[in-house]
């Protein structure tokens, strides 16, 4: 199958590509186009700006909006939609769309894929907030150093909270905060030094309170 036009169009100053997986987003797309049952699941994990190439973007929106009018998605009625807005060309044209339904294997792991192309543009976000970064910290235009260290918090916790309602991984950050205060109240009106279990360890069960919950996995 062939590997289509990439999103960016920046010569980057070190010929290293960004992260990136073109084989998952053909995958996810043709897994679309032979099962569009998929698209609920699959659009909680990804959209059309995670994927890296232009003609996917184009056609993963073209999907997204044929489920938003309710229609049927397959080859015939994407191809058609791409064709009605004018991209189909710039999508890769109604061959590659065959190609993309032709040459997945099934629908069975979709969504491994589609998490792969959700954790490559994450990956690119975080690059590309590190240059912000970079560049800032050369040129900071006035910022004080602590107005600096915000301004990289800011960029990357986006990225965090962004990716959280899509990645089960993470956690809202006011969720853990709230959890840390209440462990901490926790031990204070505690009237036992020892809140866990014990490690028959004296020095290291007064350091740690004990083996707690979080400990016993």
């Amino acid at each position: 199958m062939q590997n289509p036009q990439p999103a960016t169009t920046a010569a980057p100053s070190i010929l290293r590509l960004p992260p990136q997986a073109q084989e998952a987003e053909q995958t996810v797309l043709g897994g679309l186009l032979l099962d569009s049952r998929r698209w609920d699941e699959i659009a909680e994990t990804v959209n059309a700006e995670d994927f890296y190439a232009r003609p996917h973007r184009k056609i993963f929106s073209a999907i997204q909006a044929l489920h938003e009018a309710g229609e049927a998605v397959d080859v015939v009625t994407t191809s058609e939609w791409l064709a009605n807005n004018g991209i189909l060309e710039k999508a890769g044209g109604l061959p590659y769309l065959g190609e993309l339904a032709n040459n997945t294997p099934g629908t069975a792991n979709v969504m491994a894929y589609a998490r792969i192309v959700r954790e490559r543009s994450v990956l690119r976000r975080l690059i590309d907030a590190a240059s912000q970064i970079s560049e800032k910290a050369y040129s900071p235009d006035g910022l004080d150093i602590g107005a600096l260290i915000d301004y990289a918090e800011k960029l990357v916790f986006d990225i965090s909270e962004s990716d959280r309602r899509q990645t089960p991984g993470f956690q809202p950050l006011q969720g853990l905060l709230t959890q840390a205060v209440d462990r901490i109240e926790e031990l204070y009106e505690s009237d036992e030094s020892i809140t866990g279990v014990p490690t028959g360890f004296k020095d290291l069960d007064e350091l740690t309170a004990g083996l707690q919950r979080a400990d016993l996995v």
